[in-house]
């Protein structure tokens, strides 16, 4: 069933940073999650007055199904869901297999949207994407800002299963605007969900930098 709460991204962006707007710290800067967590951490670097950078991550799908989730990847970083794996009837080799393809578009995307951003040891990173399903994805990217020094990790997120919760090893605040019982899949809760392309993802990230438009 679906049930539209946002227009689109932008307008999630927005009412996420007014959630955000306490948890601000001068020294913090956005992470958008690509693609689609970029459009969104873009409204939230904008309305907070914060720099906007990428956490580039890849979900590890099954051989059948791409988009149900068993993991997630990152740079220096691997999230595997044993359960999911089970579930998902993923074998070993086939898991492998999955990685190493991802592992290429990983390197693909890095090389693609990671641009001049400020350091992020002993600072706040606010991680952003445009929804959690299996928190795959969100928990490989707070995993690397913490490896790479963040010395605060905030995620946020504009919408969630009610049930679910991240990693407080990693994870210092947990901001969702509307976490939802009754959760099939982050598109059901957008009129607009349009694939965001590379494009736009660059478009946005190079008008965060100084002399962007």
């Amino acid at each position: 069933m679906r049930v539209t709460i946002f227009a689109d991204r932008v307008a999630a962006g927005h009412e996420l940073g007014g959630l955000l707007d306490a948890a601000r710290a001068t020294e913090a800067i956005v992470f958008g999650i690509p693609r689609g967590g970029v459009v969104v951490a873009a409204e939230v670097a904008r309305f907070l007055g914060l720099p906007l950078a990428v956490a580039v991550v890849r979900k590890l799908g099954t051989p059948s199904h791409e988009e149900f989730a068993v993991g997630a990847i990152a740079e220096g970083v691997t999230v595997v869901n044993p359960e999911a794996v089970r579930s998902g009837g993923v074998t070993p080799e086939q898991l492998e297999d999955v990685e190493n393809l991802e592992r290429a578009e990983l390197e693909r995307r890095r090389l693609l949207f990671t641009v001049s951003a400020p350091s992020i040891v002993d600072r706040t990173a606010i991680i952003v994407d445009d929804g959690i399903a299996t928190g795959a994805t969100a928990m490989a990217a707070c995993r690397a800002l913490r490896l790479q020094g963040a010395g605060r990790i905030v995620l946020a997120v504009p919408v969630a299963p009610a049930q679910w919760q991240p990693d407080s090893a990693v994870v210092d605040q947990y901001v969702c605007a509307h976490p939802v019982r009754d959760f099939w899949a982050v598109g059901q809760f957008y009129t607009d969900f349009t694939q965001t392309t590379d494009e736009e993802v660059t478009r946005l990230l190079s008008r965060d930098l100084p002399g962007g438009n």
